[in-house]
């Protein structure tokens, strides 16, 4: 028998996770049923279950790489040469989750997933679990970030920065929940109060 190849695996589980991305956003968590799934990636029970024994390992996989598309995010625009202005990295981020793969280039869908991982926490404590290490380590470079915003006086130095970095993230989040419910999360419009709001100023004489 042919070895199969690790892309050809890697491809079949990208195609699980997408069609459950499709039936989530849809109809969301409850009550969309592992039938659901199986008819929407197109794939055997088999084919399914060789991969996710349940439904809530599914979730589970959407929710870690939600996390980790935004920390990535994140973490590459921080690493850029020179680096973005505190604005710039919020928008530039905010616009790659609004378009993440697992999404189909749809801002609808991407952040109304997102929106229902959360929702799912209080009762799946092992998401819960997965989501607070994400938040964790999300917000230990944000505070990284805002140290370094602050030794280059483009944020206040007088504020710890891991508390503004739980503000950006917040920011961040509540960006995403008007998108989901709203769907008029415009980007030049991010854009510009957002550099209103984090630049610095002059204060008045």
């Amino acid at each position: 028998m042919a070895r199969v190849s690790q892309a050809h695996l890697d491809a079949r589980r990208r195609q699980i996770l997408d069609g459950a991305v499709r039936c989530f956003a849809r109809n969301g968590f409850h009550a969309t049923s592992m039938q659901d799934v199986l008819r929407e990636s197109g794939l055997s029970a088999g084919a399914v279950y060789r991969y996710f024994a349940s439904k809530d390992e599914i979730i589970r996989a959407i929710a870690e790489e939600v996390v980790g598309t935004i920390r990535s995010a994140y973490a590459e625009a921080a690493a850029t040469t020179p680096r973005p202005t505190p604005d710039v990295l919020l928008a530039t981020v905010r616009d790659r989750v609004f378009h993440m793969s697992a999404g189909g280039d749809d801002p609808l869908v991407s952040t109304r997933l997102i929106l229902q991982v959360w929702a799912e926490t209080p009762r799946n404590e092992d998401l819960a679990a997965a989501l607070r290490a994400g938040f964790a380590a999300l917000h230990e470079l944000w505070a990284g970030l805002v140290h370094d915003y602050q030794q280059d006086g483009q944020l206040p130095a007088e504020v710890p920065a891991a508390d503004i970095a739980r503000v950006l993230i917040a920011t961040a989040q509540g960006l995403i929940a008007q998108q989901a419910l709203f769907g008029d999360v415009d980007t030049d419009t991010v854009r510009a109060a957002l550099r209103a709001v984090l630049r610095p100023t002059t204060p008045p004489r």
